[in-house]
C-alpha cells in the first residue's frame, strides 16, 4: 500500500514535468526566445550603405548628385555637366557594397546647344573618328531631338560602336543617348565582301575622287552578303554608279543604296 500511494503522489509531477518539456521543445521549434534574440540576423542599414555609396561620388563632377538607398536600391538625383558624368555616376554606385540596383533620376544641366548646331558637330565627330578600326565600314546613322541622341545603322565591330557612343556621351549639349548601333556580325565570307565592295567602288574611275577624302563619305555595311551603302556623295550619277559597283562583286546577295546626294533630301533607310 505504500508503494501504491507513493506513485499517485508521484503523477502530478511527472506531469508538471512533461509539460515543461513540451512548452521548451515548442518554444525551441517557433523560434522564440526569452532572451533579447542572439539568433536573429542582423538587417542591411539603408543609411550605412547611403554612406558607402555616396564615398563612390567623391569627384568634382558629381557635386550636385544625391544618392538615398532603400531596401538596396540606390536612386541618384541632381545634376552633372554631361552625360557621361550621369553613365558614370550609376557604375560607380553599382560598385559599391551592398547595392543591389540603381534608378537613375540625374539630369544632363549643361550648356543648351540647339539640335542643328549638335548634330552638325556630332556627325563631324564622327565621321573623323580616330579610334573607329574600320572608318569605311561603319555606317552609324544620328538623330538628335532636343538634346536626346539617337544612333542608328551598323558598326564593323563593338569597339567602333563603343567609340561612337563614347564620342556622343561626352558632348556637350548632349542630354541622352539612345543607342540602336547594329554590330555586323562575324564572318569570313562578309570580310572578303567588303574589301572587294571598297575596291570596287572607290577604284571606279568617276568615284576615285571619294578615295582621297580622309572622310570615306561612301560607307559600306555588310551582313551575309546584303550590303548596304551610306553616306554622301555629289551627284545621282555618281550614287548610281557606286550600287552597280557594289553589284558587281562575286558573292553579294543584295545592295540596298541610303547613299544621299549633296543638296538632296535623304532617302529614307526605313
Amino acid at each position: 500500500m505504500k508503494d501504491f500511494h507513493l506513485f499517485r503522489r508521484s503523477i502530478p509531477f511527472m506531469a508538471l514535468a512533461g509539460a515543461v518539456l513540451a512548452l521548451s521543445q515548442f518554444s525551441h521549434a517557433s523560434g522564440w526566445a526569452g532572451s533579447s534574440g542572439a539568433s536573429a540576423q542582423p538587417q542591411s542599414n539603408d543609411s550605412s550603405l547611403e554612406g558607402e555609396a555616396a564615398s563612390k561620388l567623391d569627384k568634382k563632377q558629381f557635386k550636385d548628385v544625391k544618392v538615398t538607398v532603400q531596401n538596396g536600391v540606390a536612386t541618384l538625383t541632381g545634376t552633372v555637366e554631361l552625360y557621361e558624368y550621369k553613365i558614370d555616376a550609376q557604375k560607380r554606385i553599382l560598385h559599391a557594397k551592398g547595392i543591389t540596383a540603381v534608378r537613375n533620376e540625374i539630369q544632363v544641366a549643361g550648356a543648351y546647344v540647339a539640335d542643328h548646331d549638335l548634330r552638325a558637330k556630332l556627325s563631324e565627330k564622327l565621321a573623323y573618328d580616330p579610334d573607329a578600326y574600320g572608318r569605311i565600314f561603319d555606317a552609324i546613322t544620328l538623330n538628335v531631338s532636343d538634346g536626346v541622341v539617337t544612333l542608328g545603322g551598323h558598326a564593323h565591330d563593338y569597339v567602333d560602336r563603343d567609340s561612337a557612343v563614347a564620342i556622343v556621351s561626352t558632348t556637350p549639349g548632349v542630354k541622352d543617348v539612345v543607342d540602336n548601333v547594329e554590330v555586323d556580325p562575324v564572318s569570313e565570307m562578309d570580310n572578303r565582301i567588303r574589301l572587294e565592295v571598297a575596291r570596287a567602288v572607290y577604284g571606279f574611275p568617276s568615284l576615285n575622287k571619294y578615295a582621297i577624302d580622309p572622310v570615306k563619305p561612301i560607307r559600306i555595311a555588310v551582313q551575309n552578303g546584303n550590303v548596304e551603302l551610306y553616306g554622301v556623295v555629289d551627284s545621282q550619277a555618281d550614287k548610281d554608279a557606286a550600287n552597280i559597283r557594289a553589284n558587281s562583286v562575286p558573292g553579294v546577295f543584295s545592295v540596298k543604296n541610303y547613299l544621299e546626294v549633296a543638296n538632296q533630301p535623304a532617302e529614307s533607310t526605313k
